[in-house]
């Protein structure tokens, strides 16, 4: 299989189901924002951190690739006429959402309460980690945008939502881990 296809060399590009769009349209920049936040987390994996957690990171970086799948499906052509799917696409479950809050909650139980905001840093795998929340803020803000435009499966949003939440907590619980301070932000008074 040859990786270049010259067909996107007019700025178009083809969805699942052989829709071509442009390139920048907001379907392409919502999976490829979830294409960009999975090279984050695959940086965060890279790192000195605990096996849990990076085999956590690989199986959120695989249900990202089924996400980006179904973003990038044309919803007109991923089903029938009768209902019946016409693409095999892997859905994101309310069990997948359910994990991230599992997660999040055993990992609160070792970090200290949060009493104020605070700043990205501390330590590079930290920083990583607040990349990727980052970027998952704004693949959703994408999705969302889409979601107005044509509607997505509710899971996609809600999984996206979660995971950001997911990486600020595990991004906290790096900082614990590492022995890195959390730099509270505190407001300048005027």
């Amino acid at each position: 299989m040859k990786i270049y296809t010259k067909t996107g060399d007019q700025g178009t590009t083809a969805l699942f189901g052989g829709t071509r769009v442009p390139k920048h349209h907001i379907r392409i920049e919502s999976y490829g924002t979830v294409d960009e936040l999975n090279s984050f987390l695959g940086l965060v994996r890279d790192q000195e951190i605990d096996a849990h957690y990076k085999q956590m990171i690989s199986t959120i970086q695989h249900k990202l690739f089924t996400l980006g799948a179904i973003l990038a499906t044309d919803p007109e052509k991923a089903t029938l006429k009768s209902g019946k799917e016409r693409l095999n696409i892997p859905k994101i479950s309310a069990e997948d959402i359910s994990l991230l809050e599992m997660e999040m909650d055993h990992m609160n139980e070792a970090l200290p309460p949060m009493t104020h905001f605070i700043l990205p840093g501390g330590h590079p795998t930290v920083s990583y980690c607040h990349i990727a929340r980052t970027v998952c803020r704004r693949a959703e803000r994408l999705t969302a945008y889409l979601h107005h435009e044509q509607p997505v499966e509710k899971h996609v949003l809600m999984y996206l939502n979660r995971l950001s939440d997911y990486l600020f907590v595990l991004a906290r619980k790096l900082s614990f881990d590492l022995h890195a301070e959390e730099i509270k932000w505190i407001p300048e008074k005027i």
